[in-house]
């Protein structure tokens, strides 16, 4: 043991010629990276392409340009005199190591500069790569470490590989969540089921905003509130999740919404109703319509009925102003310019209940914008709302203050 210390202790001249070694790698190393990194920011800003913009930003080549004082001070320090065959081996492989590491830096850069590349072509959101090149990332990672390993112990890369299938079962589950986010990361891009920009709703994970990133191992959504959710890839494949794109490519939006009239204010129209509803724009169509229906159903009471039983009120339909509302809802709706007539559209009766009798408004927006959405529903509403007493009808609503004061 002191034999090989004495063997790597060097002499003055050979520590003086050594410091120059390094002195020297240092100089060409800032020089030839200002030259290369001045070059390459030049073309990049003169140049149309958008590649070399990438290049840049990932700082490709000034990782590539750390590599060159490594190799000078590996090929130099034979030259200097004094060292022993031992120092001279410990140098070369440290250095070796070292540019096995910035070799890998530069290829993880390379990678990143691939994805930002292909994320500006405009089906980039609708098949997301990141998850894949994270993934040849650790590829590389994996590797690098051999290599840099093999170097500092001076053996060959192949027998530290060779004893990797003896570890294998360690490596399955040290990277089990990795190989879990790959066949996540794999299902969900093939089949495009999330996609930045999408609007994901996973209630497991209070996450309800955008998705704003597809990683290979988290999803990252921005929920509406601007805080930030992180989702692991392979919960969402094992889990449930809403999206709502499928809404907005439809180009509408639903609208389910209810109201609740109260059953004491349903009753038959009179007959100054009828003809004042008449009058109304969207039910000059409906009324006569109805009429003529109801006119054509009470004139074969008798044949069904009798002639005793033909006359009765009781047995004989009439127009209601519930039947009209929903009537004159149903014609608003198709004329709304806002409402989609493509999709489905209909106003009908739920069943009544403690609170009245719910009457539902069902059809879509044509516009999928949440704001101007949520407009166009206090829109619908604040109408019908305000209509009700045309009809003689009432809204429900549970006695307040005010009603319990009424009744003193």
């Amino acid at each position: 043991m002191i034999e090989q210390l004495e063997s790597l202790q060097a002499p003055l001249p050979a520590l003086i010629g050594a410091a120059a070694l390094l002195v020297v790698a240092l100089l060409v190393f800032f020089v030839v990276k200002a030259t290369l990194l001045f070059a390459v920011h030049t073309i990049a800003r003169r140049s149309l392409a958008s590649w070399d913009d990438a290049l840049v930003h990932q700082n490709v080549f000034g990782r590539l340009a750390q590599v060159v004082p490594a190799l000078i001070v590996q090929n130099g320090i034979g030259l200097i005199p004094g060292w022993s065959p031992t120092a001279i081996s410990i140098v070369s492989n440290v250095t070796t190591a070292y540019i096995v590491l910035m070799m890998t830096l530069t290829a993880i850069a390379l990678l990143a500069s691939a994805n930002e590349i292909y994320e500006q072509r405009a089906d980039a959101t609708s098949r997301p790569i990141k998850g894949f090149v994270q993934l040849a990332q650790l590829v590389v990672i994996i590797f690098g470490a051999v290599l840099i390993v093999a170097a500092l112990i001076d053996r060959s890369p192949v027998v530290l590989l060779s004893g990797l299938g003896a570890i294998t079962a360690v490596l399955l589950i040290v990277f089990k969540d990795t190989l879990l986010s790959l066949a996540a990361s794999i299902q969900l891009t093939s089949q495009q089921l999330i996609r930045v920009g999408d609007w994901l709703e996973v209630p497991e994970f209070n996450a309800d905003g955008d998705v704003i990133d597809v990683a290979l191992y988290t999803v990252t959504v921005q929920n509406w509130d601007k805080t930030i959710t992180t989702i692991p890839t392979y919960q969402l494949v094992a889990g449930s999740f809403k999206n709502w794109r499928g809404m907005s490519e439809s180009g509408g939006r639903r609208i389910k919404r209810s109201i609740n009239i109260d059953v004491n204010s349903i009753r038959f129209l009179t007959t100054a109703e009828v003809d004042n509803f008449a009058s109304f724009q969207l039910l000059r169509k409906y009324i006569p319509a109805k009429q003529a229906e109801l006119a054509e159903y009470n004139s074969n009471l008798a044949d069904r009925l009798g002639e005793s039983l033909a006359d009765d009120d009781v047995n004989m339909r009439r127009l209601t102003n519930i039947g009209t509302l929903r009537a004159y809802i149903e014609n608003y709706l198709h004329h709304h310019p806002k409402i989609h007539n493509g999709m489905t559209l209909m106003v009908r009766q739920l069943q009544p209940g403690p609170t009245g009798l719910p009457i539902e408004i069902y059809c879509f927006s044509n516009d999928t914008n949440w704001g101007n959405y949520e407009a166009l529903q206090a829109d619908i509403f604040d109408h019908i709302c305000a209509l009700l007493p045309s009809f003689g009808l009432r809204l429900y609503q549970q006695p307040a203050g005010t009603d319990l004061l009424a009744l003193r």
